[in-house]
């Protein structure tokens, strides 16, 4: 397992694919926050936190993911190492674990730089480090749990079609619905007492709640059994290729 979580490690960093994915999360992420004249703009809010990027982040991560995502399987199948790959010595969970902390890897990776923006802000604070240190972290451990998830439904959609661009498509649909689906059917004000409920099934109500900086096990408890949920899936569409 770990031999395959190498490969698709050096896989990413030998090509363009890694840097290109962490350069642009990056620039987008520094435009918004210190170029572009929005409200997300440190500099012309006059006010020194980064609240702008736990904004911004889960929307290029919505994207950016999927593009790393789209090929673990989709790629496979097109190509025939899919049977191959699940001939080694390996339980197909290992195979799919293999690839889902290599993808989560990359993403961690493109969250270390960021830690210059938070630097920065700290820097410009009056007094210098006036800032809800709290909040941010949690809104940091937030952020890696919403692209962990992101990571397990792009897994998902890689799984069930040997074309990367459909799995493109189909993980951004996905992730979409998953972050902010919930949260405009609650808004809807369809379903009366059930409405909070509802809500509470999305991303969004989750790592709002982690972005104040209380980290409550039932938020833990959701990305953990949103992202098992997948992985399953995953598992069950690989091994529907021995039913046919």
């Amino acid at each position: 397992m770990f031999t395959l979580f190498k490969k698709e490690i050096s896989s990413f960093l030998n090509s363009l694919l890694g840097y290109i994915v962490i350069a642009v999360f990056l620039l987008v992420n520094g435009l918004f926050l210190w170029v572009f004249p929005m409200e997300s703009n440190i500099l012309d809010y006059g006010y020194a936190n980064i609240d702008g990027l736990f904004l911004i982040a889960p929307f290029v991560f919505l994207f950016l993911i999927p593009a790393i995502t789209m090929r673990f399987f989709a790629e496979e199948k097109k190509t025939g190492t899919i049977e191959l790959l699940m001939t080694r010595p390996l339980t197909d969970i290992q195979v799919i674990l293999a690839k889902y902390f290599a993808a989560l890897l990359l993403v961690v990776i493109s969250l270390i730089p960021t830690f210059l923006y938070f630097f920065s802000v700290y820097q410009l604070g009056f007094p210098v480090g006036n800032l809800d240190v709290g909040g941010i972290l949690g809104s940091y451990v937030g952020l890696l749990f919403l692209g962990a998830s992101f990571v397990a439904i792009g897994l998902f959609a890689s799984s069930i079609t040997d074309n990367q661009i459909i799995s493109f498509i189909l993980a951004v649909f996905l992730s979409g619905f998953a972050y902010l689906g919930f949260e405009f059917i609650y808004g809807l004000d369809l379903f009366g007492k059930f409405d909070l409920f509802i809500q509470t099934l999305g991303i969004s109500a989750h790592y709002s709640s982690m972005s104040r900086g209380v980290i409550d096990t039932r938020d833990l408890i959701y990305f953990v059994s949103l992202i098992a949920f997948f992985v399953l899936l995953t598992k069950t569409s690989l091994e529907s290729r021995k039913w046919g």
